[in-house]
């Protein structure tokens, strides 16, 4: 094939992902920090070192474990192979987080955007499952006790819990049903799903013009190829060196093979999940793991049909007061969750004061309504103080939840230990 017909063909691909021009705005890297193909990268990182990957597992019970130290110690290559499949999961993990964020903060998801919004959102939920599928794989303590909590926290869901628990595990225990099944959603169903949504996912963008930019009278536009591919392939590569150098450095975590018999102390869910095991401990379950998330998701999902608001796409905050309360907003939920997840242990004596009230009421609702009504006064008060408009408050409940559980991720995560107390 010439070379005139190469780059004829290299130009037809990239057409299917880009328009011939963009608008200059967008392509600046500030504008979006190149999230959204940085997650895709990694996708395609996680594909390929999964199907190597594939060549050694073996997906039971007996062989997992041995599979996976083979790998690392007898396979030319194997360690770095994992780390790199490792490492690029949790990455996926992060920067499909930060997009998310990312979008909503440039206020990115309303009018024609909005249904992009609600792909972006069931992305974001496909990408933590498929990492939470391969967590359990190597089959060590560290997977197998994590997968162990986060399925018990199943059980917790009413009327339905106890059944979907059994369900993912295969049983009543964590076994190896539960890695049969893991592992086929890790390595076909889950990688389907995502291929298909994504797809929807970048139609979307192109249906809606691309990335929104701030100052849309601003009509000035480049060649898609070079000004904006070439960016692209700096960044790909980047990336790429920057993965094999630290996959080189560190390795991934292995512990001694699962021992269903020896729990380890304490036992942690996986990183992303340490939010509602630490939220467990400050209310009822059916609570954290049910009515709050529950509440969450739709409120995320009901944020771009907001009727009645005036919305600057592409600002990022939505205006200079949205800024302001962006950060009111961010240390105040630092602050205040810190100061309940200390103060937890005197607060849950309320249910020894009062034996004979239920204890969805002492431990469920009453937590619940210690967060909402002071979080409900400083949303008031930045109403009246700072003239905050509909948008800007959405934008502060946002910050408001994000950083809480950020803050109660940090604690789970660092600051509990040994039966799961607090500075242990």
């Amino acid at each position: 094939m010439s070379d005139e017909n190469t780059n004829k063909a290299i130009s037809r691909f990239l057409l299917h992902l880009h328009p011939p021009r963009v608008n200059a705005q967008a392509i600046k890297y500030t504008r979006t920090f190149g999230l959204g193909g940085i997650a895709a990268l990694l996708f395609v990182l996680l594909f390929i070192t999964g199907m190597l990957l594939r060549f050694v597992y073996v997906p039971s019970e007996k062989g997992a474990y041995d599979s996976i130290v083979y790998l690392q110690q007898e396979v030319l290559f194997g360690q770095l192979l994992r780390n790199m499949h490792y490492w690029c999961g949790m990455l996926l993990v992060i920067v499909s987080f930060l997009h998310v964020i990312r979008v909503f903060y440039s206020q990115s998801i309303y009018n024609e955007r909005r249904k992009n919004w609600l792909y972006g959102l069931l992305l974001m939920f496909l990408v933590i499952m498929s990492n939470f599928t391969g967590y359990l794989l190597p089959w060590d303590q560290l997977a197998y006790w994590a997968v162990t909590i986060m399925t018990n926290m199943l059980s917790y869901i009413p009327v339905i819990g106890d059944s979907l628990a059994s369900l993912v595990r295969g049983g009543s225990e964590v076994n190896e049903g539960t890695l049969l099944r893991f592992y086929h959603f890790h390595t076909g169903l889950l990688p389907l799903l995502m291929v298909f949504v994504m797809s929807i996912h970048f139609w979307l963008v192109r249906k809606a013009k691309g990335v929104s930019v701030a100052d849309s009278s601003n009509k000035e536009m480049v060649k898609t190829n070079p000004e904006l591919v070439f960016k692209e392939i700096v960044v790909a590569l980047s990336l790429i060196l920057l993965l094999i150098l630290f996959s080189m450095i560190i390795d991934a975590p292995l512990l001694d093979k699962a021992n269903p018999l020896e729990s380890p102390n304490p036992s942690k869910a996986p990183w992303y999940f340490m939010g509602f095991q630490e939220l467990l401990l400050h209310m009822h379950p059916g609570f954290g793991i049910f009515i709050v998330p529950v509440l969450v998701t739709a409120f995320l999902i009901y944020i771009p049909y907001t009727k009645g608001t005036e919305v600057n796409v592409g600002v990022w905050f939505n205006s200079q007061t949205g800024k302001t309360i962006t950060i009111w907003s961010a240390v105040y939920a630092i602050v205040f969750t810190m100061l309940i997840i200390v103060g937890t242990e005197y607060l849950l004596k309320f249910q020894n004061w009062m034996p004979d009230v239920p204890v969805l009421i002492t431990t469920g609702l009453f937590p619940l309504l210690i967060y909402i009504l002071p979080t409900y006064g400083f949303i008031y008060f930045l109403q009246n103080k700072l003239k905050a408009g509909k948008i800007e408050l959405i934008v502060s409940l946002v910050t408001i939840l994000l950083c809480a559980y950020l803050v109660m991720t940090f604690v789970g995560s660092l600051l509990r230990g040994e039966g799961m107390h607090l500075f242990a």
